[in-house]
């Protein structure tokens, strides 16, 4: 142990009697100093840490090696720290792998703000090892706090950190009775935990719960204030070092940090975040008066005739227990209180007001008691294990509300309202709401024994026990366990007795609400009084510390018992205590029972002590438009009322501990005599005495104020005005009376002061150009567009009007279809604050506002299943400049470390280091917060989000955003019936599902991107790297909003500017598509159902006898035994041989593969190697595989096809493990598997020599929702807000994996299903593509089902299993036009349908469109006819293979369009408006489409059409099948479609390179090639051919020794006449370039070269030519 001092000792075993010295131990003479120590080298070390230099940091820390103080060490724990503002700092301490208690964010209220790093008042260190955290003051580098005097403890149950200060002026924390304002460090502990108990001197946990604390450096005034946001027990320690040690029970470590030039900044930053206090009404600072017991109606009459009898200014009379019948809550007894309500009646007809007691404590055990009928009914109390938590109150054995209950609010309001009706009160105050119970010892024996009444840390609490006088610990509230919330509930109380005023005076006056207990942020809806004082000296003197200190707390109006509530006073400590009542904040005299009357009048007409209590009480009324005014002033700025000195002379040592003499605001000196000899001290400032208007000599020193007996010290500050008014009996009398000034001059003689003034009741808001003595009626109404609604209750668009305004949103019935009738209101929920400009981008804080919901909406109480609640309060916003046509913007939480997407991305590092040839301008917007993204060159926003629904939840996100267009295109994968998204009100979910493709209905990929067009024909795209369940909703106005429900926000934006660059620069961003062998351009056969190897051999021999191209032949999951993968079914034994053969005469073999594997096996190793290698997906915290059911058939079954799906599953599918592909385990296993389905290595017959894999059912698909025994998580299976999905109503798991299934991302950390859903299918490609290129050697392909961004790297994609109709022909091309804005341009539709039996015209049709997929295939399923080209006739054979011959003789400019995807990015299938984009009437064109640049594509998509309605932009367009030449001015033409024919025609400009056919690839590959030259207006046309090998892996950008071969034919125009339209030129390839083109086709190398070819020639017209190029 090193060698600490004794003042810097951080105890190791506090409160305890030390039995095993864990720790350093080293006893002293003085008891107060630690025996028992921390050594320096305990806590947590950092291990890693992400820094934003203008936002804060987040780190990671880790447990280092010590013994555990209390069991159940938190071992990973995360720092979050965040510069919120210039003068504040923000950092949580939280566990890193578990969510913990923390109190509310609606406690907290971050206001709007701007920071930029050069503004930090602050600097911030983290010392690493051990982790420590250091706050040092920017202007002097003085170290505000140092956590590194002890070690970071965090256990479950005990949370300790310590902060060396820079000074012992230290003040505030509690509730507590201190004694004095300045903390005594010497070694003192307070325990914080709401307690009732007798406020009184000792280390005693009192009523409320306050955990801030000021500091104030030195005499420049330069203080700092922190502030611990927990609700737990805890206890705070002050030693001489100077240091404070919080220790807490539960909860996180949420300290804020608020730095000041002065104290009273200081306090206004405070209140910046847990709210400032409410603006009373002007009766309530009048003089006040109480007691409980006052003998009946008569008794209490009396007290008041006296009161006014003696002319004393007095404004409300309260009521305590007494008037209830038999204490019990809203109830009066009639017989002591006859004509209660009169009285109320009487007391306002004479200007004065009646406040009542309520507590919480609702007796039981009258069946009779509506109170508690009703509150059972509603299920509002306190829950504990065996039903409603009981206790003793004030009437007996009680039941307590849960007020966070928001059923509990809603009777508590009930309750009131209907109280009221029959008694006028004015206001309440509430008592016993510390959830106390009636002294009746401790509850230890009526408590279960568990660590949460007995925990293994107990602060220094009264008893030191948390069950005394109050509930068990491990009762149950709405929001959690009273362990956690204990200290809350007056806090709650408070709120809700607020709220049910509101619904009492309808929201037009202001409440009052005086509550015992409190919590940070109760000054917004509640004063107080300090507790049941006692009639003593001490508790006089006492009084003062304490009004200071709530007023440091945000709660000024607060004043202690005048006069003492217990023990019968003297009339001279009762005169003294009226004189300094007079100026409490809250002025009110109050006693208990049994005790003589203390209520000035009480002492006789002629005592001096009512002479003097009216004496100054008229003074206090004359002042009330001063108090008043330092109440707005509060109530708007966060300024004290009752303020010590140090406040305001805080350059003076000699104030810094006065605490018997306190000011109010600035300008009054209220000296009150609490000795018999008075010692006062004058500050330095001109003094004026209020009594004779004289300075006094005086000043910053002090003197002995001698003063009669009826006096004490008043003086007014110089420099100040202070208004005033004429007092009279009550304050609705005083305010009729003139109004004056006090002018006090300073040495310069001037002053200055304000008045703020108004009616003193009614709720004002905003009002300006009010006049006294004017009345105004104001009123308006909040009209809302159509298009400028949006949606707040996605999830039922048949919300109710009361639901709606429930959530905070307003309600209209919508008269338009898709109109939301209920929608956000304008008032934003997220101030940006701390906004910094860099070089590289923008980064900003977004804070939650407090109470940011509308006006009509605040009383109502939240519902219980909103999706909207919980909301994150402090997140980052980011945006980073990457290059000059990308940005992207981020938005994620700060306080907890969240889901995001591990997909990797390529994305430049450094970002830019200037933006000022970016294509776009961002800017902030902040009234309300939003983000505009500005394309420079044209002006147009293509980003706006400043509108309302900006929502950061846990489990909901939400964002909107205008749109500059109605012209959207993307999202998917799902059934779009038009390529242009249709804006009117439709959404669209997004979640991985095994869904055959339909309208609206989430199939397999996700795909969260859009390409827009911008009014002048500009384009840009924006893709939500988000894999959560979501939505996106589209509107007219045109806007956007995204829902989903995990991650972050993380968009990436790509400027164009025109449609194909924005594709090019996407696909740059997640990665280009994989470039395919030339095989795989061939076409395709495939079919769910070949019985066995003999009918493909025979499907091969009739396509090769019909003389039809056929490069590829599928087999689907029939070659399996029983449908397991890696297996061989009897029925294909001879699969093996014949994909030999077949491959001999050039044709390619693709196999399916499933991802599931069938545990019910006995000598399946491909499952036993994953059970090995500990690849499947398994439940959570635990070693069991979630199990599903697919196509895998149990052993030893015969299966019966005619029984239903379910029947089937029951008896025959086996229970199977889902590899979990993000576990970096997995993909080894899984390409050793592969390996030995290509090389068996046991049975080498059944080697199969496959060429690629299709991978399906990789959503991943399950037969069963969730898993074979179900699911354990409701909240993930079925989240607060279900996203627009199929199975919406059955839940996540529909169809799939339960969401709670765990898996194991690349870098080791857990991550639930439900995060990572929607990756699996890309999960899946990558290892299968390496694997195919592994075993095989050449580049081979993977199709797979399910994708997401970047799949097109590693696989091509077919869009699902369509159905046999015509509606899927449109649809197909759509979805392909779609996969090429994806970035997977390799992309087709089973060819003439899937589900169903295709009919003949249709699936002719159909061959026809197919043979221009990139991706041709003819699929269909097993118990459907045969669709296969030779299924049918010799016409349909006739039809197939020329269309198929003019497939293949296009291959090479296909290929070469791959090439160009690959290298470039660019699209393959394209929209007409990809091509054309300042032609408008293309953007909603989506049933023809472009192949490349160069080819227009029309078919006929519609049973009985021989004619077809095609539009041609501007150009020179070729008929391909005539040659034909046509100049468009853009316009439509009608075409002949006979049933032999698909209209193709080639765009003037372009060079199409081409081919003679063969019967497949390896066949054509070796015929001539040619050129065929579609000349434009002006003669001229160009081409590019990429050629290799067609299949090697490798590289495919030319090297260095090889160059683009360009050849320039020139001809004159007369030399090609009209009448010619085409024209052959021969040419040798040893002419041109004759080494490297003829060597590489001939001897096929692994090199390769772009042929890049210009013709120009000079025609009058449009020309059309076709040029042969004879090889070698």
């Amino acid at each position: 142990c090193p060698d600490i001092s004794e003042s810097e000792r951080i105890d190791c075993a506090p409160g305890q009697v030390v039995t095993e010295r864990k720790c350093c131990w080293k006893p002293v003479a003085d008891p107060k100093v630690p025996a028992c120590f921390f050594p320096r080298n305990w806590g947590y070390e950092v291990t890693n840490v992400l820094t934003n230099e203008s936002t804060g940091l987040t780190a990671q820390l880790k447990k280092l090696s010590s013994p555990s103080l209390f069991g159940n060490d938190i071992v990973d724990a995360l720092l979050t720290a965040e510069y919120q503002t210039s003068n504040r700092f923000h950092f949580k301490i939280t566990d890193f792998n578990e969510i913990r208690y923390e109190v509310s964010s609606e406690n907290t209220n971050l206001m709007n703000g701007t920071t930029k790093k050069s503004s930090l008042s602050y600097d911030v260190e983290v010392i690493k090892n051990p982790f420590s955290i250091r706050v040092l003051r920017k202007s002097n580098k003085r170290v505000l706090l140092d956590t590194g005097i002890g070690p970071l403890q965090f256990d479950q149950q005990y949370l300790e950190l310590s902060f060396r200060l820079p000074s012992s002026n230290v003040y505030g924390l509690g509730e507590h009775v201190h004694q004095q304002y300045l903390h005594n460090m010497s070694w003192n502990t307070w325990p914080i935990f709401t307690r009732d108990t007798t406020p009184t001197k000792g280390k005693i946990n009192l009523y409320g719960a306050h955990t801030f604390f000021l500091c104030l450096e030195d005499t420049s005034g330069a203080s700092f204030g922190v502030f611990l946001m927990n609700s737990n027990a805890m206890e705070v320690t002050l030693q001489p070092a100077p240091a404070i040690t919080y220790r807490t029970t539960g909860g996180i470590l949420d300290f804020y940090i608020f730095l000041g030039n002065t104290p009273e900044q200081v306090v206004q930053e405070y209140l910046e975040v847990v709210g400032r206090p409410f603006l009373p009404s002007y009766w309530s600072l009048g003089f006040q008066l109480s007691r409980r017991d006052y003998g009946g109606i008569d008794g209490l009459r009396n007290v008041v005739n006296r009161t006014r009898d003696a002319e004393i200014p007095y404004d409300v009379q309260y009521s305590d227990i007494d008037y209830m019948n038999g204490n019990k809550v809203f109830t009066i007894d009639k017989q002591a209180y006859p004509m209660l309500s009169e009285f109320a009646k009487d007391l306002h007809d004479n200007g004065q007001k009646y406040i009542i007691i309520l507590h919480p404590g609702i007796a039981n055990h009258d069946p009779d008691y509506e109170t508690y009928r009703n509150g059972s009914k509603n299920r509002v109390w306190i829950m504990s294990s065996s039903g409603f938590a009981v206790g003793k109150g004030y009437a007996g054995e009680s039941v307590f509300p849960d007020f966070t209950n928001p059923d509990s609010i809603a009777w508590w309001t009930q309750q009131v309202t209907e109280f009221h009706k029959g008694l006028e009160f004015d206001g309440v105050w509430i008592e016993m709401d510390e959830l106390a119970t009636v002294a009746q010892g401790s509850n230890d024996n009526k408590c279960e024994s568990n660590n949460l009444n007995s925990p293994p840390f107990t602060p220094s609490i009264l008893n030191g026990s948390l069950l005394v006088n109050t509930l068990c610990m491990d009762t149950e509230f709405y929001s959690g366990l009273h362990y956690d919330v204990h200290s809350l509930y007056g806090y709650n109380m408070a709120k809700a007795t607020n709220l049910a005023l509101d619904a009492v005076f309808n929201s037009t006056t202001r409440n009052f609400v005086l509550s015992r207990s409190t919590f940070a942020g109760s000054g917004k809806f509640a004063g107080h009084w300090l507790g049941n004082n006692a009639a003593t000296w001490d508790d006089l003197r006492w009084s003062i510390p304490s009004i200071l200190e709530f007023n440091l707390f945000g709660i000024p109006l607060v004043g202690a018992n005048i006069c003492g509530y217990k023990n019968n006073v003297t009339e001279e400590l009762c005169r003294r205590w009226m004189q300094l009542g007079a100026f409490y904040p809250l002025s009110r005299n109050h006693n208990g029972p049994e005790y003589m009357d203390q209520d000035p009048a009480a002492f006789g007409l002629n005592s001096l002590l009512l002479q003097s209590s009216r004496h100054y009480l008229n003074i206090r009324y004359t002042l009330l438009p001063y108090l008043y005014t330092l109440f707005y002033r509060a109530h708007t700025l966060g300024e004290t009322v009752a303020r010590p000195l140090v406040h305001e002379f805080y350059q003076d040592p000699a104030t810094w501990a006065v605490h018997e003499q306190f000011l109010w605001g600035p300008g009054l000196l209220i000296t009150p005599v609490l000795y018999k000899v008075l010692k006062a001290y004058i500050p330095d400032a001109i003094w004026y005495d209020y009594e004779t208007g004289l300075a006094i000599q005086p000043r910053k020193q002090f003197i002995d104020m001698p003063l009669p007996s009826d006096r004490i010290g008043l003086h007014l500050r110089g420099g100040y005005i202070f208004p005033t008014q004429e007092p009279d009996r009550t304050t609705e009398d005083s305010r009729k009376n003139p109004m004056g000034l006090i002018i006090a001059l300073d040495y310069k003689r001037e002053a200055k002061g304000q008045l703020y003034w108004d009616d003193g009741m009614l709720i004002i808001s905003n009002l300006t150009e009010l006049k006294l003595g004017q009345e105004f009626s104001i009123e308006w109404k909040l009209v809302v567009s159509d298009l400028e609604k949006f949606n707040c209750f996605p999830e039922n668009p048949a919300v109710s009007e009361e639901s709606c305004k429930q959530r905070g949103c307003l309600w209209e019935q919508a008269t338009i279809p898709g109109v939301p009738t209920c929608f956000y209101d304008t008032i934003p929920q997220y101030a940006a604050s701390n906004i910094q400009y860099q070089p590289t981008g923008i980064t900003m804080d977004l804070t939650l506002l407090e109470n940011s919901t509308s006006a009509q909406a605040a009383a109502a109480p939240r519902v219980v299943s909103d999706p909207l609640s919980g909301k994150i309060s402090s997140l980052k916003l980011s945006v980073t400049y990457h290059t000059e046509n990308m940005l992207q913007v981020k938005i994620y939480s700060t306080s907890k470390k969240r889901y995001e997407v591990p997909v990797p991305l390529t994305i430049p590092s450094p970002p830019l280091n200037t933006c000022e040839n970016c294509l776009y301008d961002v800017s902030v917007k902040t009234n309300p917060f939003g983000l505009q993204i500005q394309r420079k060159s044209s002006g147009t926003v293509i980003w706006d989000s400043q509108l309302p629904g900006f929502t950061f939840s846990e489990m909901f996100l939400s964002i909107s955003t205008r749109l500059p267009s109605q012209y959207i295109y993307g999202f998917g994968e799902t059934d779009h019936s038009s390529f242009r998204k249709n804006m009117s009100w439709n959404t669209w979910g997004m979640f991985a599902r095994d869904e055959p493709p339909s309208y609206k209905k989430n199939s397999y990929g996700v795909h969260p991107y859009y390409m827009a067009l911008e009014d002048d024909s500009n384009a840009h795209g924006v893709l939500l790297l988000n894999s959560n369940a979501m939505d996106v909703t589209l509107q007219p106005t045109p806007a956007l909003t995204y829902r989903t429900i995990g991650g972050i926000l993380d968009f990436y934006m790509v400027l164009g500017p025109t449609p194909e660059l924005v594709t090019q620069q996407y696909t740059q961003l997640i990665g280009r598509p994989a470039m395919t062998p030339y095989w795989a351009l061939g076409f395709q056969l495939s079919r769910y159902g070949y019985k066995s190897d003999a009918e493909i051999s025979d499907l091969y021999s009739a396509m090769v006898a019909a003389e039809i191209p056929y490069d590829v032949q599928h087999v689907d999951i029939d070659y399996m035994d029983r449908k397991l993968d890696f297996t061989l079914s009897p029925s294909f034994q001879n699969l093996s041989v014949l994909i030999n053969q077949m491959k001999t005469k050039g044709m390619r073999f693709l196999l399916t593969l499933d991802p599931v594997i069938s545990g019910n096996e006995t000598h399946y190793f491909t499952f036993t190697r994953g059970q090995e290698d500990n690849v499947f997906i398994k439940r959570p915290d635990s070693n069991d595989i979630v199990w599903g059911k697919v196509w895998a058939e149990l052993p030893n079954v015969n299966v019966d096809g005619s029984l239903d799906h379910e029947t089937q599953l029951k008896l025959y599918r086996a229970h199977v493990a889902f590899p979990d592909f993000l576990r970096n385990s997995t993909a080894t296993w899984w390409k050793k598997e592969i390996k030995e389905l290509y090389s068996n290595p046991q049975e080498p017959q059944k080697s199969l020599k496959f060429d690629g894999l299709r991978i399906d059912m990789n959503e991943p698909s399950n037969f069963v929702d969730g898993a074979v025994g179900g699911c354990r998580n409701d909240t993930l299976n079925k989240p607060p807000y279900m996203p627009d999905l199929e199975a919406r109503n059955v839940g996540l798991n529909s169809k799939t994996l339960c969401m709670e299934s765990e898996q194991i991302l690349p870098d080791g950390s857990r991550v639930p299903h439900y995060d990572v859903h929607s990756l699996y299918g890309w999960s899946q490609t990558r290892p299968t593509y390496e694997a195919v290129q592994e075993v095989t050697g050449e580049r081979g392909i993977v199709i797979t089902r399910s994708t997401f961004p970047s799949s097109g790297r590693w696989g091509g994609h077919w869009l699902g299993d369509n159905t046999a109709a015509w509606d899927q022909l449109g649809k197909s091309i759509i979805g392909m036009m779609e996969f090429s804005l994806f970035g997977i341009p390799y992309t087709g539709a089973d060819i003439c349908g899937f589900f169903g039996d295709a009919e003949y015209e249709m699936c002719i049709r159909w061959m026809q469109l197919g043979a221009f997929y990139p991706f041709s295939r003819n699929h269909n399923t097993a118990g459907t006819r045969r669709q296969d080209p030779v299924a049918w006739n010799s016409t349909f054979e006739e039809y197939s293979r020329k269309v198929l011959r003019v497939r293949y003789s296009l291959l090479p400019y296909l290929y070469t369009l791959m090439h160009e995807a690959h290298t470039k990015g660019s699209t393959v299938i394209r929209p007409l408006l990809q091509e054309f984009t300042e032609d408008n009437t293309t953007w909603d064109i989506d049933y023809q489409f472009m192949l490349g640049p160069a080819i227009l594509i029309s078919p006929v998509l519609e049973r009985n059409t021989f004619e077809i309605h095609a539009y041609f932009p501007r150009a020179c367009w070729y008929d391909h099948s005539t040659g034909s030449g046509y100049n468009s001015s853009g316009e439509w033409k009608t075409l002949p479609a006979p049933l032999d024919h698909i209209n193709l025609h080639i765009r003037g400009g372009y060079i199409l390179p081409w081919q003679e056919p063969g019967m497949n690839t390896y066949d054509s590959r070796q015929n001539l090639m040619g050129l065929t030259v579609a000349l434009d207006n002006d003669g001229k046309a160009e081409g590019q051919l990429f050629w290799d090998d067609g299949q090697s892996i490798g590289e495919y950008e030319p090297p260095e020794s090889l160059h683009s071969i360009q050849s320039n034919f020139v001809t004159e125009a007369e030399h090609v006449s009209m009448e010619q339209k085409t024209s052959h030129i021969s040419v040798s390839a040893a002419d041109k370039k004759s080494v490297v083109f003829g060597e590489l086709l001939k001897f096929h190398l692994l090199i390769y070269t772009l042929l890049q070819i210009v013709v120009v020639l000079v025609p009058q017209s449009c020309k059309f030519l076709s040029l042969t190029w004879i090889q070698g």
